[in-house]
This record gives structure tokens, C-alpha cells and sequence, in this order.
């Protein structure tokens, strides 16, 4: 008799802090694979959309929804205990805007996308092809709107395109662009941080994904 597939909503959740790019881990306190980290998920249960059933998971991790998420693959054979099928998304998040569960059962956690533990259900794979695909997307889209709060200077945005990238930009090059393609624009704000110059505030001119 054939069985009916479970289905799942996976969210790989990102931020920038500590000038590093870190993602959103669980500790499992249940079976399967009790005692080790995961992603974040659950069970659909069809009375909500995948992208609803995505979304709620990621208010409930991290009190954040102005948020960018995208689907990122659907894959099965993600929980052998079970007929099994995944719908992986990835979502950013701004570090600050984030309030983490504080229960001790699945305690979340941040992780440096470098520095990761050996993660249940082969989720090390996943977390790979979402870092790739923002790191692509870097390239032609407003991707990183996600990350960053609603006013920033260039240079904190450039801190954001590094520690996705994992290596230096050139800062004239960098300014140059950002403002050059429209993603971003002045305020008409200064921030002033000790004795330095005043640093002049960006925002991004759309927080809705925009394709170059």
C-alpha cells in the first residue's frame, strides 16, 4: 500500500552580525535526531500555504516579518524515518530587529555560515545552496534590503556585501555602484559617531525584491 508523503517547510534564516554571516540553528529535543542542531520547520498541515507555513515559522523564530524570503528547492528523502518531502526557503533578517525564543526546548542560535556543527537531515547541504544563491544574487538584485535597517551609511552596507561575499571590497568602487544602479538613495540625513566626519544615511528605494 502506497504511503502519503509528509511535507515540510524548512527555513534557513540569515543575518549579518559580528561582521559575519550567520544562520538560525535549532537544537532538537525530540526524535528524530535528538540532541543535534537543525533548521527551523515543521509540518504543513494544508490549511495555510507553503509561503504562509514558511512566514509563520520565521515570526515565530525571530518576532521579524519585514523581511525578504524566497523558496529555495523542494527535495525529498530529507527524514528516512518517513516518506518525507522539504520545501527549503531562505529568508534575511536585520540582526537587530531580531527577538529569539528564550525556551530551553529547541533553543535557537546563531552559527557563522563557516563555522557550522554537523547538522540533522543533511541541512549542511542546504544552508551551502542558500549562501550561493545570495551571494549570486548580490550581483542583480536589492537582495540585501533584507539585512540592513531602514536608514544605513555605504560603508554599512558594504560591511553587509563582505561578510556575505567573505572578502573585501573596494570602497570607491562599491559607493560608486550601489548609488549608480538606483538601489539606494540619500536621505537628506547625517549620522555623526565620535569625532569622525558625519557619515551621510542611504535607505534602499524599494524593500520589495528589485532586479537590475
Amino acid at each position: 500500500m502506497a504511503t502519503t508523503p509528509t511535507v515540510a517547510t524548512i527555513v534557513a534564516i540569515f543575518a549579518v552580525a559580528e561582521g559575519r554571516l550567520q544562520v538560525l540553528l535549532v537544537h532538537r529535543t525530540g526524535e528524530p535526531e535528538a540532541g543535534t542542531w537543525a533548521l527551523p520547520g515543521g509540518l504543513w498541515d494544508c490549511n495555510e500555504s507553503l509561503n504562509e507555513s514558511a512566514t509563520r515559522k520565521l515570526v515565530q523564530e525571530t518576532g521579524a516579518s519585514d523581511v525578504y524570503l524566497e523558496q529555495l528547492f523542494t527535495t525529498s528523502g530529507v527524514d528516512p524515518s518517513r516518506a518525507a518531502v522539504a520545501v527549503a526557503y531562505f529568508a534575511l533578517v536585520e540582526a537587530s530587529a531580531v527577538r529569539l525564543r528564550e525556551e530551553e526546548a529547541w533553543r535557537p542560535a546563531w552559527y557563522a555560515v563557516d563555522e557550522l556543527p554537523p547538522l540533522a537531515f543533511d541541512n549542511n547541504r542546504l544552508i551551502e545552496q542558500a549562501v550561493e544563491r545570495i551571494r549570486a544574487k548580490l550581483d542583480y538584485t536589492n537582495i540585501a534590503f533584507g539585512l540592513m535597517p531602514s536608514e544605513f551609511t555605504v560603508r554599512e552596507l558594504q560591511n553587509t556585501y563582505e561578510a556575505i561575499l567573505g572578502e573585501p571590497l573596494d570602497r570607491r568602487n562599491f559607493r560608486k555602484r550601489m548609488i549608480s544602479t538606483g538601489l539606494i538613495e540619500a536621505t537628506g540625513k547625517v549620522r555623526r559617531e565620535g569625532a569622525h566626519r558625519p557619515a551621510e544615511l542611504f535607505r534602499f528605494t524599494s524593500r520589495e525584491p528589485v532586479f537590475l
